[in-house]
């Protein structure tokens, strides 16, 4: 766990002591009187705790299902549009076979549509969240590089560096 998650996780800790040990309101059994100015101070460390990147990826993740519903809508469309016309063709059995052929292939190439449609969906966010990681890779080692510079300066012992990212995925 990473040291702003830590923080993050001690502030809420922090935040739910200080709910669950604050003074009862008269005749309020499930209300309590807490400082407004502490709890409001709390929750910006919270979310000034929270890294950027974890926000973009949920907006990738919830622009990605939106894509991926609206082409779901689309294909939705194009199926029953074709069987409207397959319905409506129904007079001749030439044309319901004509009709019907064409229907298979609207709802075929839908499909189609739909599952390129989620590749190209998957692919994008999966290159952004490859950048992302990238991105706070670098960072980390910018800091441990910061860190080990500090250290030689200071004259302190050198203290072993922190994991890469990718040996903490591989320890999970």
């Amino acid at each position: 766990m990473s040291e702003k998650n830590v923080e993050v996780m001690e502030l809420i800790e922090t935040l739910y002591t200080m709910v669950s040990e604050a003074w009862g309101v008269p005749l309020g059994n499930d209300k309590c009187i807490i400082e407004r100015d502490n709890v409001l101070e709390i929750l910006n460390e919270i979310k000034s705790g929270m890294p950027a990147e974890l926000s973009e990826a949920k907006r990738l993740v919830s622009a990605r299902d939106e894509f991926i519903g609206n082409a779901k809508r689309e294909a939705e469309s194009i199926r029953k549009n074709a069987e409207d016309k397959a319905r409506a063709m129904l007079e001749e059995q030439e044309i319901v076979r004509v009709a019907k052929a064409h229907s298979a292939q609207l709802v075929s190439d839908a499909e189609y549509k739909s599952k390129e449609l989620r590749r190209v969906a998957n692919e994008y966010v999966d290159e952004i969240l490859r950048r992302t990681e990238e991105t706070v890779g670098s960072a980390l080692k910018s800091i441990n590089q910061s860190r080990v510079s500090f250290r030689s300066l200071s004259g302190a012992a050198p203290a072993a560096p922190a994991a890469p990212v990718a040996e903490v995925k591989a320890e999970e």
